[in-house]
């Protein structure tokens, strides 16, 4: 995978400035229901996320973090506010328009693999690019190097039925990154690891942000995962309860990369 000389920011209005957002939410509200049954999933949120960022969002179940994944992902719209990803409203598109941006501007990573069991790794990671971009040899290429890029250069043409589950979320990351996304979301992708290979994921996460400048935004309710990210956001009943840069050791080493 190719690398870049940007730097990664954190949670810094002048970096978001500076280098444009990738997402600026700004007075975002989703709710269900009507009347008596009326829930407000989320609360008139305002946030932006800069190019290259980490960024972990926490909270208890109810929380709104699911909702707020959706909504990033264009896979729900909100009731009423304004979403743009690099400077497209998301809200005045129509549903080809938000498939298109799905394919090309968005790599989804899920807590089950969703891997096509009949396919290989590499056959797995060849069926998310976009048809006509590419000829076969630029996509056999492009697969290639997504699977090196994840440590799995030698497990190509294993089955998901032959590889670890870390093995397999790797290739699910792969996938992801195929139409080289200008955001990779996240939704719980080390619920069903163990502890090391869970780890083993965010360092591989880590390592997109700070080597290719990879915006990432993940869903999790793990503290000790959220802390790995360079930029923890705290949901609550549907409101923004905190929004902060982590004291891990990368995103110091960002925050302090972004400064210098």
């Amino acid at each position: 995978m190719p690398t870049t000389t940007q730097p990664a920011p954190t949670n810094n209005s002048a970096a978001v400035e500076a280098l444009g957002a990738v997402y600026e939410l700004a007075d975002v509200s989703k709710i269900y229901g009507s009347g008596s049954t009326q829930v407000r999933a989320l609360d008139s949120i305002d946030l932006k996320v800069a190019p290259g960022e980490f960024v972990a969002i926490v909270g208890a179940s109810g929380s709104g973090k699911t909702t707020l994944l959706q909504l990033l992902g264009a896979l729900d719209r909100p009731t009423s506010g304004r979403i743009s990803l690099r400077g497209e409203d998301l809200t005045t598109l129509g549903d080809r328009e938000l498939t298109r941006l799905r394919r090309d501007t968005i790599g989804f990573v899920f807590q089950q693999f969703n891997l096509i069991p009949t396919l290989t790794a590499a056959g797995n990671v060849e069926v998310a690019i976009a048809t006509g971009k590419d000829s076969a040899q630029q996509r056999a290429d492009r697969v290639g190097e997504l699977l090196a890029a994840v440590g799995l250069a030698g497990r190509a043409n294993h089955l998901p039925s032959q590889m670890s589950g870390g093995e397999q979320q790797r290739v699910a990351i792969a996938r992801a990154l195929a139409n080289r996304p200008a955001v990779l979301l996240a939704d719980e992708p080390t619920g069903n690891l163990d502890t090391k290979t869970g780890s083993e994921i965010i360092d591989l996460l880590n390592d997109l942000v700070e080597n290719a400048g990879q915006t990432i935004v993940l869903i999790t309710h793990e503290p000790a995962i959220a802390a790995a990210a360079g930029r923890t956001i705290s949901l609550k009943d549907g409101h923004i309860l905190a929004d902060s840069a982590t004291t891990s050791d990368r995103g110091a080493r960002r925050r302090q990369t972004l400064a210098g």
